[in-house]
């Protein structure tokens, strides 16, 4: 895989217990839930599912007193069970009244989520958000400073609404939209930082539902602070709509520089997991050459020839026997997520990319002589034939992970 050539926004570090978000550190990627933060079993239990699928960060709703209260125990339960993945709270309308009443919440969350539009108006937002902050002062807690259209602060739009009527030649309203959001989060930012909470406990965030308004609004963030910012494309929406909208929006931020740490809001199946928007957040860094999370898989589209679906289905065989070592290879064999493994189909392509990858098999075509030399690191190793050349591959896979990544102090423990 190649590494990305790009200039990266130079960011303040904020510590989120024991993550770095900001700064040199890499693109961190985040969750959340969307059990009743009441129901702690459930909450718990998706939580470490969130984890075990890769989340750095997960952030739960904190919305009534039910929630609140056992936001402690759920943070006692994951530590119980060696999960230490940093909760992030999330709060809107009445955060104040909750990190008052309840001060196990506001010390067992590791940071806490503050949407200015949700807050309050006038003295009664500005009071409010006071409190929040000074809890965040009292508790050492970082603050995400989140700005959503969909719940833009009114008083400020309308605002600057009315200024820009005023003008000679006045923009179109979008932009003005645009500032508003921007302004929030710069003038909330700033609001904090009077009432004491460090430059480097700020996070921002201006959310949008379109591609092209989340671009234009994170370049320009990104050119007037040096918070880190959190990326996303609100509510993306469902399947493959929500996964191509935010990695169009994203893929293009990352290349730029811009984005310290993401999350891919994808809207799941009822009852659906949970865990495919931490997937999608892996692939897009992975894909963009900014992290490694999982070894990946190479395999050709197919064609003509190649009526056999044997490549297809080896090539998935491979990739879901490479996710079902990842907790066990993460461990015992650092680096290996870096590995590139390459399953193709026929001739035309496939001694070419097996020999670009660190391992692989070129499988005959239709037509083709029913051999399928396999390579190592450039070099043809040996031709595999018959009926276990499926069985014999993976086999091959699991023995160079152990050679080539293999760490004899760790794995004798």
């Amino acid at each position: 895989m190649s590494t990305l050539n790009r200039k990266r926004h130079q960011t303040v570090p904020v510590k989120v217990a024991h993550i770095l978000v900001g700064g040199e550190a890499p693109v961190v990627v985040q969750s959340m839930t969307n059990t009743d933060t009441a129901d702690s079993e459930a909450t718990v239990r998706q939580i470490a599912r969130l984890t075990e699928a890769g989340s750095e960060l997960v952030r739960i709703t904190v919305n009534n007193a039910a929630a609140a209260s056992q936001v402690a125990g759920i943070r006692k339960q994951l530590d119980h069970m060696g999960v230490d993945t940093p909760l992030v709270g999330d709060f809107h309308f009445n955060g104040h009244k909750l990190l008052t009443d309840y001060p196990e919440c506001a010390a067992a969350l590791a940071k806490y989520r503050i949407n200015p539009g949700n807050v309050g108006r006038g003295q009664r937002g500005d009071e409010q958000f006071a409190a929040m902050i000074k809890i965040a002062c009292k508790y050492d807690k970082p603050v995400r400073i989140g700005v959503n259209w969909g719940s833009l602060d009114q008083e400020m739009l309308s605002r600057l609404m009315d200024q820009n009527a005023r003008l000679i030649e006045p923009k179109q309203p979008t932009e003005i939209m645009h500032e508003a959001l921007i302004q929030s989060a710069l003038e909330s930012a700033a609001k904090a930082e009077q009432l004491s909470l460090a430059h480097d406990k700020i996070i921002l965030s201006c959310k949008m539902s379109g591609v092209q308004d989340l671009i234009s609004i994170y370049r320009e963030l990104a050119s007037r602070c040096d918070y880190p910012l959190h990326l996303g494309l609100t509510e993306a929406g469902m399947g493959s709509k929500g996964i191509v909208a935010s990695t169009a929006a994203l893929a293009i931020l990352l290349q730029e520089g811009i984005g310290d740490t993401i999350r891919i809001s994808l809207t799941p199946k009822p009852g659906g997991c949970r865990t495919k928007e931490v997937t999608v957040a892996q692939e897009i860094l992975q894909s963009l050459g900014l992290r490694a999370f999982t070894p990946m898989v190479v395999a050709c589209p197919g064609c003509g020839r190649t009526t056999s679906t044997f490549f297809q289905q080896l090539a998935g065989d491979i990739q879901q026997h490479i996710h079902k070592q990842m907790p066990i290879w993460r461990t015992r064999y650092p680096g290996v997520e870096k590995m590139n493994v390459a399953v193709m189909g026929c001739v035309v392509n496939g001694p070419g990319e097996s020999k670009h990858a660190d391992i692989g098999i070129s499988l005959p075509g239709t037509g083709e002589t029913p051999v399928a030399p396999v390579y190592i690191n450039g070099e043809k190793s040996i031709t595999l034939k018959g009926d276990s050349i499926a069985t014999e591959f993976q086999q091959m896979v699991d023995d160079y992970v152990q050679s080539h990544y293999g760490n004899k102090s760790v794995r004798g423990c």
